[in-house]
């Protein structure tokens, strides 16, 4: 299970968050750090995103891939303030490269991406979660809200 977790990892937020961001720096020769406090977000979305991904794999006995996910429910760590906080994290882990590098086109790829996440979780994961964990996911959809609010 290791395997496909790194290979989720990799594929998913890895693509979204990392490869994306850094080929659009890397094709539009941004390249220095036009402000550094900028990282912070990115910094902290990755501390949040590894924690989500740890729980994921500890707790729920699976990965954050659609093809292998978690087992068990995970209310842990993260999880415990939000429903959806890897989604968070690769949100901020995208504003932290745009406010770093100073790049208008990463924000309206960053906005984009967490309009998508909000889609999927609506229309595709809560339902799902619904149907697959019953009273639990109610109870633990009543009591945490989906973002931070």
């Amino acid at each position: 299970m290791f395997v496909q977790a790194l290979f989720a990892f990799l594929a998913l937020p890895g693509v979204i968050a990392f490869a994306v961001p850094v080929s659009w720096l890397w094709a539009s020769s941004h390249t220095h750090i036009v402000q550094p406090l900028g990282l912070l977000p990115l910094l902290i979305g990755v501390f949040a995103l590894l924690w989500c991904v740890r729980d994921f794999y500890i707790s729920g006995k699976g990965t954050l891939a659609p093809w292998s996910p978690p087992a068990h429910l995970v209310s842990i760590g993260l999880y415990r303030y939000s429903r959806n906080p890897m989604y968070i994290a690769v949100t901020l882990i995208l504003l932290g490269w745009a406010l770093g590098f100073g790049l208008p086109g990463l924000f309206i790829y960053a906005a984009s991406v967490a309009l998508s996440f909000h889609i999927r979780v609506v229309l595709g994961e809560e339902p799902w979660l619904a149907k697959t964990y019953g009273a639990l996911w109610e109870d633990y959809s009543r009591s945490i809200p989906r973002w931070f609010w």
